[in-house]
Parts: C-alpha cells; sequence; structure tokens
C-alpha cells in the first residue's frame, strides 16, 4: 500500500483534480496575479496530456480552448494565459507539493484507495539528449526512476538523478522510502536484487519483491 509522504498534504473531500490542486499553496506574488493556481495547473496538466511541450505550447492550448475551459469551470477570462505566465508559475510554484497532490489524487481513484494499490512496477529510462563527455573520457547523463502503480497504469512518482552523481539503485531506493509499502509487491529490475538494497535504514520499507 502506498501513500503520500508529508503529512502537510490534506486530502480534500471530494476526489475530483480540481479539489486537490486547490489544496497546493500558491508561492507567487500576489499582485499582478490575473489566473488562480489551480487554475494554470489545470491547464499545464491538460497540455501536458495533450502533447504541450513547452511554455509557448502551453498558451496555445489555453488559447484554443478559452472557451470550452470558461464554460466547463464556470469562468469568464477574455484572455488566455501567455507563455511567460506559464514560466513565472512554474518558477514559484511548489513542484515538490504538487507531485505529492498529484500522487494523493491518483491514489484516490483507486476503488479502495491505498489499500488497493497493492503492487509497484519501478523502471528506469535515461532522458534523450542528456549525454555528456566528462574529461576522462566517460558518459554522462541525465536519468529517471518510475514506480508505476499497476492498478491505475499511471506512473506515481519519479525521481532524476545524474548519472555521475548517483545511480539506479540509489534513486530507486529513495523514491520507495517516500511510500509506505506494507504488504505491496514491488517489480523491479534484477540489478536491484542485490542484499546492498535491502540494507540500512528504511523509513518505509517492502516486505516482499519480485524481479
Amino acid at each position: 500500500m502506498a501513500e503520500t509522504s508529508s503529512a502537510a498534504v490534506d486530502q480534500p473531500a471530494a476526489d475530483d483534480l480540481i479539489s486537490f490542486l486547490k489544496a497546493i499553496p500558491d508561492g507567487r506574488y500576489r499582485r499582478g496575479v490575473r489566473y488562480p493556481q489551480w487554475f494554470l495547473l489545470l491547464v499545464a496538466v491538460l497540455g501536458i496530456l495533450s502533447g504541450c511541450r513547452s511554455s509557448r505550447d502551453l498558451e496555445a492550448f489555453a488559447r484554443r480552448h478559452r472557451e470550452a475551459l470558461n464554460q466547463a469551470l464556470g469562468l469568464d477570462f477574455k484572455r488566455w494565459p501567455s507563455d511567460a505566465t506559464f514560466l513565472y508559475l512554474f518558477n514559484k510554484a511548489h513542484l515538490q507539493e504538487f507531485g505529492q497532490v498529484l500522487q494523493a489524487w491518483m491514489i484516490s481513484q483507486i476503488p479502495g484507495g491505498a489499500e488497493g494499490l497493492d503492487q509497484l512496477v519501478c523502471d528506469g529510462k535515461t532522458l534523450r539528449g542528456s549525454a555528456a563527455m566528462t574529461e576522462d573520457g566517460s558518459h554522462r547523463f541525465v536519468a529517471q526512476v518510475t514506480v508505476y502503480a499497476r492498478a491505475l497504469g499511471v506512473a506515481l512518482a519519479q525521481k532524476a538523478y545524474d548519472t555521475h552523481e548517483s545511480s539506479e539503485r540509489t534513486a530507486l531506493k529513495e523514491l520507495l522510502s517516500t511510500l509506505d509499502l506494507d504488504g505491496a509487491l514491488i517489480q523491479a529490475d534484477a540489478l536491484h536484487t542485490t542484499q546492498p538494497f535491502f540494507d540500512g535504514a528504511w523509513s518505509r520499507g517492502p516486505t516482499s519483491y519480485s524481479p
């Protein structure tokens, strides 16, 4: 079973995404704020799911769907958020809280909540275009390890790392330590099936493991 790692993230009474987004503290300065943070985050989530890859893509997405968003959300915005608005948001937003809230919302969509989250799948990938040559002639790159919920078919948590400074085993161990793994089945690559991976202090540890 997996839960969010921060007690500061309170689960809203409603299980819709907007209610969860509204629980995230707004890190922006109040002066000049035109759009509520939850709205911008919602547009960003919808835009990314629709293929947006930049702040300019998000601006174009918001422009195309302004009327539909106004109608669906009961809003009356005359203009759409600019790319600068999204950049400012991402610079000031509490990204850790956003990740925790998004994780809590996804778990709320599972029948039975966290009690229904009994299988987690772990996978590591190298980020395209991140490879760089080091002074000793070797390569370093940025990689990412992800924990997927089989019940949802989506990623619950992710952690990026520099291969020159860390490793997939270290990153995965840190990532799993943020989850309550009591009774959960963990599936991962064979490189994680070594005793050192299970040694050391764990705030929350797995009770079964499957490579």
